[in-house]
């Protein structure tokens, strides 16, 4: 905000209250107007509400609009190619080179504009271990950045901490801010660019807040990896007696959902690492997509939903009423509430867990035949970690339509993934077998046919087949072999109909069935061709025959 007139704020006197003594020019930000140091979330609730950036609706939570990007604008995202990094990094489609050259002037020009303008900081860590936690600074534009911030990483426990607290990585999102492409060397106005070396990460033209989550998603990918810690685009929750379980997935998978179990305790909903002693959350929030979000089906992310300090991103509500309608797609399909992870009532405080005793590959077919589960073997767990099979729903990225889109996203969470993906493939690989993990492939898709003709699969049949496996009931019951992908599939499961285990049944015809199957196979084996080379023959072998 541009405070032209020095009109006094609600949180105008609190402002530096908790300022680190390693103050922003540090950061090259200079002549700056006010500076919000750290603000609790009633604090930012007002600040928010005063410069119109959202409103407050029925039982709490803010509504906020993103404004031009309700997605990640995943093809706009670069890293400064320079010697110290650039032999670690996988360039191509996700990991864009921009010279550093190019990223100082962006840069330069984005701490010229900020001069004379308000801004808002939170200090925060991200990784509950302490001994991998990545000291983070997030300088936003808006108030609504901060709140986002404030619930999504892990905060400071006293005046004196944040006093003394230095960043080992900044973030700045600033979404009145445009990239000029002919002088930036950008494809549009919109851009994310992350230096490795600086330290930095900027963000101009998007609003959306799932950039600033994922930014330092991909930067934890980047360094933890180096120290031996497996980073995961996964959920994961633990039973009473401590196994815990591992959910990879692209969002819309149920990565959320299928974690939210009220049986199970929730370690979190979207980023760990996996390192010697166990496994650990990034984050201190969660970020669920609640398009059609049931309170039957998902009564613990339903109730975050009518809490004070949520976020609303992109939610339609009545302004007179001020009910939030969940239902409502005007706005996006990918609407999204950011809380605190401790909304969900059997949340770790701990935000860890011990060693996976599962680990589960969502995907979401929309081809309609995969079956709803399948236990794999280490080498066929990583065939499908690095193929990263799914189907891409409901606007999830910008200029994704409202139909399931085919995708092979490797690792599930390609555009945050920035070492070669056969080096996170070796990592996890070694932890299953040293751990002894058993793997399972989840389909949350269609069945009965592809997304148009057939129908999504139940929650209901998806949670009981997920109980028998992480009980151990799965373990003991017959099996038949896949003849295509080879894996091995539950000839039964109590509660869920056969038609459902043999996918091929509720098909108007089998024939029909085999042959969308066959064209599935062919593209896994189209798409792991450009993986083939840097992986062992055995995770190679592992894939489907035709």
């Amino acid at each position: 905000m541009n405070n032209l007139l020095n009109i006094k704020t609600p949180a105008q006197a609190q402002a530096s209250v908790l300022k680190s003594d390693y103050d922003l020019k540090n950061h090259g930000l200079t002549n700056l107007n006010m500076v919000y140091w750290n603000l609790a979330t009633e604090a930012l609730y007002e600040e928010i509400v005063f410069r119109g950036e959202g409103q407050i609706t029925h039982m709490g939570p803010v509504v906020v609009d993103s404004g031009k990007h309700r997605a990640r604008a995943a093809q706009d995202k670069y890293i400064v190619r320079e010697p110290s990094t650039e032999d670690h990094i996988w360039w191509g489609e996700y990991n864009r080179p921009i010279g550093s050259d190019q990223f100082s002037e962006t840069l330069n020009r984005l701490q010229g504009y900020l001069q004379g303008r308000d801004l808002f900081v939170q200090d925060c860590y991200a990784g509950a271990d302490e001994r991998y936690r990545l000291p983070v600074r997030i300088i936003a534009e808006y108030a609504w950045h901060s709140l986002f911030a404030r619930n999504m990483f892990i905060l400071p426990q006293s005046k004196e901490e944040y006093r003394q607290y230095v960043p080992d990585f900044t973030l700045i999102c600033v979404p009145s801010f445009h990239a000029h492409e002919p002088i930036d060397s950008t494809r549009t106005s919109t851009f994310i660019m992350l230096n490795f070396d600086q330290q930095l990460c900027i963000l101009g033209d998007t609003a959306y807040g799932g950039e600033i989550k994922k930014s330092i998603f991909t930067v934890m990918n980047y360094l933890l990896p180096l120290e031996g810690v497996m980073t995961m685009h996964c959920s994961a929750n633990q039973d009473d007696d401590g196994n815990t379980a591992l959910f990879f997935g692209l969002s819309g998978t149920g990565k959320t959902t299928l974690s939210a179990d009220p049986k199970r305790g929730l370690i979190g909903d979207d980023e760990h690492g996996w390192s010697d002693d166990g496994v650990f959350n990034f984050e201190g929030g969660c970020y669920a997509k609640v398009i059609q979000l049931s309170s039957s089906a998902e009564p613990q992310i339903y109730s975050a939903t009518q809490r004070f300090g949520t976020i609303l991103e992109n939610v339609v509500y009545d302004p007179v009423t001020r009910f939030i309608d969940l239902d409502d797609d005007e706005l996006t399909e990918n609407t999204r509430a950011s809380y605190p992870l401790e909304y969900i009532p059997n949340a770790i405080p701990e935000r860890s867990g011990g060693h996976p005793k599962n680990i589960i590959l969502l995907t979401c077919d929309a081809q309609g035949v995969m079956p709803p589960i399948a236990r794999l073997t280490p080498d066929q767990a990583l065939y499908h970690f690095i193929s990263g099979y799914t189907s891409k729903v409901g606007g999830t990225e910008v200029g994704l339509g409202e139909e399931p889109e085919i995708t092979f996203s490797t690792c599930f969470g390609a555009p945050f993934m920035v070492h070669n993906p056969a080096f996170y493939g070796d990592l996890l690989k070694r932890k299953i077998l040293r751990y002894d993990a058993n793997c399972w492939l989840v389909n949350t898709g269609w069945v009965g046919g592809p997304y148009g003709v057939g129908k999504r699969i139940s929650i209901q049949h998806t949670r009981t087949l997920l109980n028998a496996a992480l009980n151990g009931a799965l373990l003991d019951v017959e099996y038949y072999t896949d003849p295509i992908f080879r894996f091995e599939v539950p000839k039964s499961c109590p509660d869920v109909p056969e038609s459902v285990l043999y996918p091929a049944q509720s098909w108007p015809s089998e024939d029909e069935y085999w042959n969308k199957y066959s064209q599935l196979a062919s593209r896994y084996i189209g798409n792991f061709k450009k993986f083939a080379p840097d992986c062992p023959q055995e995770v190679c072998d592992a894939g489907p025959t035709l």
